[in-house]
This record gives C-alpha cells, sequence and structure tokens, in this order.
C-alpha cells in the first residue's frame, strides 16, 4: 500500500489565504474502514507512542498522594487530592467538568482503586480513567509519554480520527508521526490494508487531504 505524504500542506490553508487563528490547529488523521461489520467483528482497540508531542495544549491532571502532589506542583501540572474528588460528591456534572476539562489524567497507584468510589463512572465514561503513576517512575517522563500515546478505538461505525500533530509542526515531524499511527492502526485490522477504504489529514480548519 502506498500513502503519500508528499503532498505539502496536510489540508492546512493557503497561506496567503489563511487567517490568523487564535489557537493552534491540530492536525488530525481520519480513516475510513471496509469490509468490516462493526456488529459482527471484534471491535479493536490500542494505543501507540508517537515520536512527537501532537497537541501543544494537551492538559494533563495528577491525581495524587501527598508525595506525588508536591512533585506534581514543583514541576508545573494540574493535581488534585483524594479530598478535592471527595468534594464533587459524585455530582456527574462536576465530574463531566472535570473530565472535560483535561485530556488525560494520572493517579498515584495507592490511590487509582479509589478513583471509582469517589468520582463513579465518569471518567471511565469519558475515556480518561487516569493512567497509574508509581513513586519509582519519573513523573515527567510518564507525563511526556502519555501526551505522545494516541488510541484508537473502535466503535460502532466505520471511521475513526485521531490527533497526529499540529500546523507548526515541521513536516518530517508530522510524516513520522502519521506513518507511525498508520501502521499502528494497519496492524490492528483484521485483514490489514484490505480494512482500509481511504486515509485523510486534516487541520481544524483546514481541506481533508486524502494520503491513501
Amino acid at each position: 500500500a502506498v500513502v503519500s505524504t508528499q503532498s505539502g500542506h496536510y489540508g492546512r490553508e493557503d497561506g496567503s489565504k489563511a487567517k490568523q487563528r487564535k489557537f493552534l490547529e491540530t492536525v488530525e488523521l481520519q480513516i475510513a474502514l471496509k469490509n468490516y461489520d462493526p456488529a459482527r467483528d471484534k471491535r479493536f482497540t490500542g494505543t501507540v507512542k508517537l515520536r512527537h508531542v501532537p497537541k501543544k495544549s494537551f492538559k494533563v491532571c495528577i491525581i495524587g498522594d501527598d508525595r506525588h502532589l508536591d512533585e506534581a506542583k514543583s514541576l508545573g501540572y494540574d493535581c488534585k487530592s483524594a479530598e478535592d474528588l471527595k468534594k464533587l460528591n459524585k455530582n456527574k456534572k462536576l465530574v463531566k467538568k472535570l473530565a472535560k476539562g483535561y485530556d488525560a489524567f494520572m493517579a498515584s497507584d495507592g490511590l487509582i482503586k479509589q478513583i471509582p468510589r469517589l468520582l463513579g463512572p465518569g471518567l471511565n465514561k469519558a475515556g480518561k480513567f487516569p493512567t497509574s503513576l508509581s513513586h519509582q517512575e519519573s513523573m515527567e517522563e510518564k507525563v511526556e509519554t502519555v501526551k505522545r500515546t494516541i488510541k484508537f478505538q473502535m466503535k460502532k461505525v466505520l471511521c475513526l480520527s485521531v490527533a497526529v500533530g499540529n500546523v507548526s509542526m515541521e513536516m518530517d515531524e508530522l510524516n513520522a508521526n502519521i506513518m507511525l499511527a498508520v501502521n499502528f492502526l494497519v496492524s490492528l485490522l483484521k485483514k490489514n490494508w484490505q480494512n482500509v477504504r481511504s486515509l485523510h489529514i486534516k487541520s481544524t480548519m483546514g481541506k481533508p487531504h486524502r494520503i491513501y
């Protein structure tokens, strides 16, 4: 299968016409599948670590014990204690608001089992259940890994999209992320490339650009 990633701008707007956006546009990989029946075929899910962080604005919240809270504050990460979570009182609206405010969560390994009891199923439903963090690991490295990891999850429809970069990235950085993401996705599919109908790259405000 030939994936053409050489065509310039990936749906970024033409420089002369490009409006100055007040935010940094994300570049998405959009996948259409074929020969796949979501009702019958096994739904796949998988995560892959990209070479470069796709979203500059990616926000992580640390749900920590005292030691992790001190470390998070010294590194400038947003953080919450078990007491902070208790104050939400399992209120669905407040938990939803918390989930919406961050791209990902991490929790001290001693606290992670308490999360469903403290918050109910809200974070899980949002697909943002925290990644476990131990005191033997570097918080900074783990946050960096989470920022670079994307998730493919097959649902009831034959279309998927994942963030693979942003418009400020160098082309070779973007290409590296796209190729990693595409090859990983294809490895998850039962019939590999025979399950791929098309691949498009699109920036938030740009036009889609077909690469396969």
